[in-house]
């Protein structure tokens, strides 16, 4: 089966400072993967270069299939309605139509002719993983898309992007600082420091997971982002 995403020898710089540093990378269709580092450590960076937004790299970038991407920030049209930002570039004749199954999906459907400016944080999040789900992409690439949300409308979106992915099994790729958060969502979650892949860790759990189960990964994960539990303790 080919992959969803293919990556090899990518290097990025800018100026004399390499950002990516020869990163090799396959994920399989339908594979959860979260991508953990520090700031500045070049998440964010990939997730452009995969999303087509970045071409000036060396090495080799594939998605052979089509590429949604959702941003911590929303960016909704603030003088388009809903459902009309859910639409934006479809160009489908059905397009209000498609909109609004989108909506019910992410539990908006009566939102659809509201203003953007009205909408709650954790709604315009929604709206913005539903017009990133619409065109139903091979490829789903989050870029830290709850961390400007409160605890509770954070775990909230956890379940919902779940139930998503699993109707809809696009390959993801989410860019966190949240460790529980890659541990309870992901498949496989990946460590980069200093623009390298430096640990890999595979999440092999039933589903829902609960944040009891995930403990002993845990202190693994942040072991290789250099935290010691025990000392932070």
């Amino acid at each position: 089966m080919a992959s969803a995403v293919s990556i090899r020898g990518l290097r990025k710089a800018f100026g004399p400072r390499s950002v990516l540093d020869g990163i090799d990378l396959e994920i399989a269709p339908g594979e959860f993967v979260a991508l953990l580092g520090r700031s500045g450590c070049g998440k964010s960076t990939l997730l452009r270069i995969l999303a087509g937004l970045d071409r000036q790299v060396d090495g080799t970038a594939e998605v052979p299939g089509t590429v949604s991407i959702a941003f911590q920030q929303p960016r909704l049209l603030p003088w388009r309605k809903v459902w009309r930002n859910i639409a934006l570039g479809l160009n489908k004749p059905n397009g209000h139509a498609i909109a609004l199954k989108a909506l019910e999906e992410v539990r908006l459907a009566d939102h659809a002719d509201a203003w953007p400016l009205t909408l709650s944080g954790g709604e315009a999040q929604r709206v913005s993983l539903a017009r990133a789900l619409v065109r139903e992409p091979d490829v789903l690439l989050l870029d830290e898309p709850f961390g400007a949300l409160d605890a509770l409308t954070r775990l909230a979106m956890h379940h919902l992007v779940e139930d998503l992915w699993a109707r809809h099994r696009p390959a993801v790729l989410l860019v966190t600082h949240d460790v529980d958060e890659a541990l309870l969502l992901a498949d496989r979650i990946l460590v980069l420091d200093e623009g390298r892949i430096v640990a890999a860790h595979h999440v092999d759990l039933p589903r829902p997971r609960r944040r009891a189960s995930v403990v002993e990964q845990r202190t693994r994960v942040l072991a290789d982002l250099g935290v010691d539990v025990e000392t932070a303790a």
